[in-house]
């Protein structure tokens, strides 16, 4: 017997969630005339999954990394311009002409860091050029994307 998502037995729910409890909600959504099996993800689209999954999670941590920087660039008083580019514009001339503000230990630290940022900037490059190719070889991915080109 193939289990309904959750979207399908949330109406069902009787209160407080325990295994017997899911289990009569999903036998009643079964015997719905109404609800429809999901159909199983092939090889091919669960590795597309994985890859955006771990793409999201690359670029979570890179998020966190930027705005760790920022943070301890502005407990030393120097104010940064948000988003990506601001930072990386600014941090060569801050951690080279600022001595007088940051001390040797944090300028070590920042850089360290920005070696991480640029470390993760190629693993969201490379897993971005995987998905890129992935979707060029979909029909229906080219479709999506408005290429023509099908044939």
């Amino acid at each position: 017997m193939r289990l309904l998502p959750a979207q399908y037995v949330k109406p069902f729910l009787k209160g407080h969630k325990n295994d017997y409890r899911d289990a009569e909600a999903i036998a009643e959504a079964v015997q719905r005339p109404t609800m429809r099996p999901v159909p199983l993800k092939s090889a091919e689209q669960l590795d597309l999954q994985e890859l955006h999954r771990v793409r999201r999670r690359r670029i979570g941590q890179r998020t966190a990394v930027i705005n760790q920087i920022r943070a301890f660039l502005l407990e030393c008083g120097l104010p940064v311009r948000q988003g990506l580019a601001g930072l990386r514009e600014a941090l060569p001339t801050l951690l080279s002409q600022r001595t007088d503000v940051l001390s040797p230990r944090m300028i070590h630290l920042i850089e360290d860091l920005a070696g991480d940022w640029q470390g993760l900037d190629e693993r969201i490059g490379t897993l971005s050029r995987d998905i890129t190719a992935l979707a060029r070889q979909d029909t229906g991915c080219r479709w999506l994307m408005g290429s023509q080109e099908l044939g």
